[in-house]
């Protein structure tokens, strides 16, 4: 069986928000026409499904920048799905969580038991939203469009399960990890964090 998963290589990031561009183009091309005529407001909610944050470290003349990146982490124990009353939220065969949003009720309790922030209440789509591995374009035997686009292939994706994969060994030399591994969800996300210059 498939288990899809992402590492995110956060010393070869640059920060040129390709990743964010490329969701965008991809999902929310709709919105983003709409934008154009309405304005930047109704971007808002475009840099939810991915989003890069900037951090600067240090004083100078020594500092350092480094990005960060958070996207639903696809988790194998989801407590999204869980809480759900609707089943709206759910997890596939192959271990991608997706919302179905003719199910959504808006609730919001499956955004109040994410642990990394990475769901949100869209008003266009009337529906919670997030990263769905852009698993349309997966299952047509294409990458994400925020790996395929990244300059620097900071974001590396495939089958968590086949031993050949980069994402397999990246993940079983210890090199990328998950984030809040505490909280029990075993994420399918896993990052490889900067090398901090002294």
């Amino acid at each position: 069986m498939v288990r899809y998963s992402m590492v995110i290589d956060l010393n070869r990031c640059i920060g040129c928000g390709a990743c964010v561009a490329a969701c965008i183009a991809e999902n929310r091309r709709e919105q983003a026409m709409r934008a154009i005529s309405e304005g930047l407001t109704a971007l808002e909610n475009f840099k939810k499904r991915t989003y890069v944050n900037t951090y600067i470290q240090g004083t100078f003349p020594n500092v350092s920048v480094y990005y960060t990146h958070m996207i639903c982490q696809h988790c194998e124990n989801p407590p999204c799905v869980s809480v759900c009353p609707t089943g709206a939220s759910y997890k596939t065969p192959d271990g991608v969580v997706l919302v179905d949003s003719q199910k959504c009720i808006g609730c919001e309790y499956c955004v109040q038991a994410c642990p990394y922030g990475a769901r949100f209440w869209d008003e266009y789509k009337r529906s919670i939203d997030k990263c769905t591995f852009c698993i349309h374009r997966v299952s047509a035997g294409q990458e994400p469009a925020c790996v395929s686009t990244c300059p620097t292939n900071a974001r590396v994706f495939g089958d968590l399960d086949d031993p050949a994969s980069e994402v397999s060994k990246l993940v079983s030399s210890g090199a990328a990890v998950p984030l809040k591994s505490e909280e029990g969800t075993k994420p399918k996300v896993f990052y490889i964090f900067p090398i901090r210059k002294r």
